[in-house]
């Protein structure tokens, strides 16, 4: 599998060249092998034809929204369509570039130990909390007036759990599983 960026050596657009720029220094700064297609070389038509036809993405641009061609850079994989710069972007932004890239199926990819450790996290803050709410009846029984200092610090200590779980899981919310991990600390955070 080889990873194909089409490019313009010729391009008059800023905007294009800027975002080739940025799609060659993000795939370096990766360690992405890939080969450069520059369309506008002599002997390249059949490519420039290939990147036309098979591009489902225009590659619009703010001068350019609805461009007659698709504009580069687009990316292959083979001759598989990969997506545009926007897509490019979007995938980089959240950490899912080699599945856009079909570098790795979406399917195969590894759940790291911090997802994992995550999801026990999780687990146990949602027992604590269900717990929790079993003792509230009871302590409020033996709760003195005026003392309500351990409640400010349980509740304190409830608020930096779910701020603390609820980082980590916008940080890991690649799967549908951590969304709904997220989802759930949201909830627990906005009953409190």
């Amino acid at each position: 599998m080889v990873l194909k960026v089409y490019v313009s050596g010729m391009s008059g657009n800023k905007e294009v060249k800027k975002r080739q720029q940025r799609v060659l220094m993000i795939l370096d700064s990766k360690n992405i092998k890939y080969d450069t297609v520059d369309i506008t070389e002599p002997g390249k038509e059949s490519e420039k034809e290939l990147m036309q036809n098979k591009s489902t993405s225009s590659g619009g641009t703010v001068s350019d929204p609805e461009p007659r061609h698709p504009l580069p850079p687009q990316l292959f994989n083979d001759e598989e369509y990969c997506g545009d710069y926007d897509a490019f972007d979007m995938a980089n932004e959240i950490d899912t570039l080699e599945v856009f890239l079909k570098l790795v199926s979406a399917d195969t990819t590894a759940v790291s130990t911090a997802q994992i450790e995550l999801k026990q996290e999780n687990g146990e803050a949602k027992k604590e909390e269900a717990e929790a709410e079993e003792k509230k009846p009871e302590e409020e029984e033996k709760k003195p007036e005026g003392g309500d200092g351990d409640a400010k610090d349980e509740a304190a200590e409830k608020a930096e759990l779910t701020a603390t779980t609820t980082a980590a899981a916008v940080k890991a919310s690649t799967s549908d599983s951590q969304s709904e991990l997220l989802l759930d600390s949201e909830r627990a955070a906005a009953a409190q």
